[in-house]
């Protein structure tokens, strides 16, 4: 089959059933045996007015979402404390609380302070505590670093609430000929219409300071990449070539994009300088090469191939063009990708006929299946590590989904209105 029509085909199979995306919702399917009951009090405010955030509830939603936790209903608190000498041990012990947190809201002149305090509840001290400030439109932004500082205070590793998600939707019912490219809070709050088209697009990938995001459009009858900055609008048609302009993937210090070119008639993996325009081969073989990822240091690049006769994961070195096969495990292996500290291969991998999300241990070489839905595909995963995004369907419905590194806690993101794909997951904004 010509590369052309490979093409065609892709697009086909990932737009078929595609509809208008509006605010992911949040539905957790399964969590920890044991999870650590904690409280979070509502944070107490003064002013005039309502506040446009229920912030201990944006907590609690964060923490319960990790799959760790379980919070306490507020109707079961026997007291509502706000500042230290406020909290009295024995009533959260006698409700089985291990961990407590309180904290107040505080008007400031451009817009909020939140103040929270940790406690752990038998050994009755502080645990963790701070201050975060922001602006008038950035409460539920503050609220999610509370529940970051106080993950990483409890489990050790750093939390990622405070983090986006970008995905691709389109509506079929309403409007036909749109696509969309949004942006939204981790927990699918605040979506943000990026782009809109008339043609496909596909494969959003996030600069490593997560204020840009490059992507593939077919607004002018052929693939093209195109880079984005979120705060201001700027929008950049990288050169473009004869074939096959895709998947591009940026380097871990943002100078340069790893994409997929079929300018010399295979599908290679080239690196692009974005400073320069410089353009560099990374791969030559008559099998085709696509779906290119960094290793954290840069110095390599995971790609997908079929050089030996069925999609499988690879890995090159940039500088000696080494080439090193990383996945044996099964007859289709793609769309890989590496944890933050290079130990864990994400990936989609095919068993009986379906394709779901699995991850191999680099250090052990053994392979695990995260996932049992039927299709499953886009695998993207958070900064820390700890949970993927991926793109499968759901009641014959396209949506979002993430499951955590080792299986065991899953949630899905279905759009209120229609259904999406492509997820990617943002870098730390900080």
């Amino acid at each position: 089959m010509k590369l052309k029509q490979q093409l065609v085909m892709l697009v086909a199979l990932l737009f078929a059933n595609l509809s208008m995306a509006s605010e992911l919702v949040i539905e957790i399917t399964s969590g920890v045996d044991d999870p650590v009951p904690v409280a979070v009090v509502p944070f107490a405010w003064t002013g005039n007015k309502a506040l446009p955030e229920d912030v201990a509830n944006v907590v609690e939603s964060d923490l319960e979402r990790s799959g760790q936790f379980k919070a306490l209903k507020r109707s079961a608190m026997l007291s509502f404390p706000s500042k230290q000498e406020d909290v009295h041990f024995r009533d959260w012990g006698y409700l089985n609380t291990e961990y407590l947190v309180i904290g107040q809201v505080l008007p400031t002149e451009k817009g909020f302070k939140v103040d929270y305090m940790l406690f752990d509840v038998q050994q009755q001290k502080v645990m963790d505590a701070g201050v975060f400030s922001g602006g008038r439109k950035n409460l539920r932004a503050l609220a999610h670093s509370v529940s970051d500082a106080v993950y990483e205070a409890l489990t050790g590793l750093r939390g990622a609430f405070r983090t986006r998600v970008a995905y691709v939707a389109a509506d079929r019912k309403v409007n036909p000929n749109y696509y969309q490219l949004l942006v939204a809070d981790a927990d699918g709050h605040n979506p943000k219409v990026i782009l809109k088209s008339k043609q496909p697009i596909m494969s959003p990938s996030w600069s490593r300071d997560a204020n840009k995001i490059a992507y593939v459009s077919f607004e002018s009858q052929r693939p093209a990449i195109y880079i984005q900055d979120l705060r201001t609008g700027d929008r950049q048609r990288i050169k473009s070539f004869k074939g096959l302009n895709g998947a591009p993937s940026w380097s871990p210090d943002g100078s340069k994009l790893a994409l997929v070119l079929s300018k010399d008639g295979n599908a290679e993996i080239y690196v692009l300088e974005l400073a320069t325009g410089k353009l560099s081969r990374v791969t030559k073989h008559y099998g085709i090469d696509t779906e290119p990822s960094w290793t954290p240091d840069g110095k390599n690049i995971i790609f997908t191939s079929d050089r030996g006769g069925k999609p499988q994961i690879y890995q090159v070195e940039l500088a000696s063009k080494w080439v090193e096969r990383l996945t044996f495990d099964g007859d289709y292996n793609a769309r890989g990708s590496l944890t933050y500290d290079g130990r864990f291969l994400v990936l989609v991998s095919r068993h009986d006929g379906r394709f779901h999300i699995a991850v191999q241990d680099l250090q052990r070489g053994t392979m695990t299946t995260l996932t049992r839905s039927t299709l499953d595909e886009s695998p993207s995963v958070a900064p820390n590590g700890s949970m993927v995004l991926y793109a499968t369907e759901s009641n014959g419905k396209d949506i979002l989904a993430a499951v955590s590194i080792d299986g065991n806690v899953k949630y899905k993101l279905p759009a209120a209105k229609g259904v999406v794909r492509e997820p990617a997951w943002s870098p730390y904004l900080d």
